[in-house]
């Protein structure tokens, strides 16, 4: 079953027509774009709770609370979950215009592989495979290493990365959490499809 959800949610993405552009925000996951407020699928209320639920979740980073990750499980067709970054900003700085507040800046879709790295590794090559063919000319790396947020170097992340002429990557992973670690926290080893912008890019790297 989870195969086959990633692989609707292949289908859905590629056959976008603006597949071949530069510009992410013409990507969905869900149906949810870059660009987009989160006010159009969450309420403030829930999104100001995940900011302080996860608030230390980046702290091995140079400037970890300059963005905010929130989660959400609710009203989704092929995934397990979704995240989303939005800028961390104090609440009296945002502005009253709706559609520019909590402005979307990555969206990441998840799906539940815990003990199954092989299986998790299996459908990521799968839709690496499908990416390679409708972007030839991008840039595509892969990269086996550390989680960051682990000290003891247990848990890890082999990742494919498909960059952008403009900083903005796509990029398909499977985690694998030291156990301990991820009952401590209920945390799952998982299959991650993220779009991510060139400001968080550059952000994620600053550790």
């Amino acid at each position: 079953m989870k195969k086959l959800l990633i692989l609707l949610f292949s289908i859905f993405f590629l056959s976008s027509p603006y597949v071949f552009a530069d510009d992410i925000s013409d990507f969905q996951i869900e149906g949810i774009s870059i660009g987009d407020s989160l006010l159009d699928y969450m309420t403030e209320e829930e999104i100001l709770n995940e900011i302080e639920l996860n608030k230390n979740d980046y702290y091995y980073l140079n400037e970890p609370n300059k963005y905010s990750e929130i989660y959400t499980n609710k009203n989704l067709q092929k995934y397990d979950s979704v995240s989303f970054f939005v800028k961390n900003s104090p609440a009296g700085e945002y502005i009253t215009n709706k559609n520019e507040k909590y402005i979307i800046v990555t969206i990441r879709g998840l799906i539940d592989y815990t003990e199954d790295f092989d299986g998790c590794i299996q459908t990521r090559n799968e839709i690496v495979e499908e990416l390679s063919k409708l972007f030839p000319n991008t840039d595509k790396s892969e990269y086996f290493f550390e989680h960051g947020i682990d000290p003891s170097g247990d848990s890890i992340i082999d990742a494919v990365y498909f960059e952008f002429g403009s900083g903005a990557e796509t990029e398909v992973s499977c985690t694998d959490f030291e156990e301990t670690l991820r009952i401590k926290y209920g945390w799952v080893d998982n299959l991650s499809v993220v779009i991510k912008s060139a400001e968080i890019v550059s952000w994620l790297e600053d550790y």
